[in-house]
């Protein structure tokens, strides 16, 4: 699955919206965190977008207009964070749904 990251200004958030409410865009996961949450400046978002290629690809362009990709190092390590936190969330509904 491919996969995307970038830090976009809260400033800038009604433009984050519309370009989420994309037809193609918004069939694929997002996930909007602060950005201060995952140690990267206050005041911006952290958006990924992981889904279809092509999909991932259009998200990806259209992003570069209001934001600002992260380098690759800093993405990987966000990006499995997110996932860490997912899989957390997920094994603590587990437990939930066996009691």
């Amino acid at each position: 699955m491919a996969w995307t990251l970038f830090e976009v200004l809260q400033a800038r958030r009604t433009e984050l919206d519309e370009l989420l409410k994309d037809d193609q865009i918004s069939r694929q996961s997002h996930k909007l965190r602060d950005a201060a949450t995952l140690g990267r400046p206050s005041g911006s978002l952290l958006v990924l977008i992981e889904g279809a290629p092509e999909a991932v690809a259009l998200a990806e362009g259209r992003l570069q207009k209001i934001g600002t990709a992260l380098p690759k190092p800093e993405a990987d390590r966000i990006y499995r964070a997110l996932r860490e936190e997912d899989e957390t969330a997920s094994a603590g509904m587990g437990l939930f749904f066996t009691e």
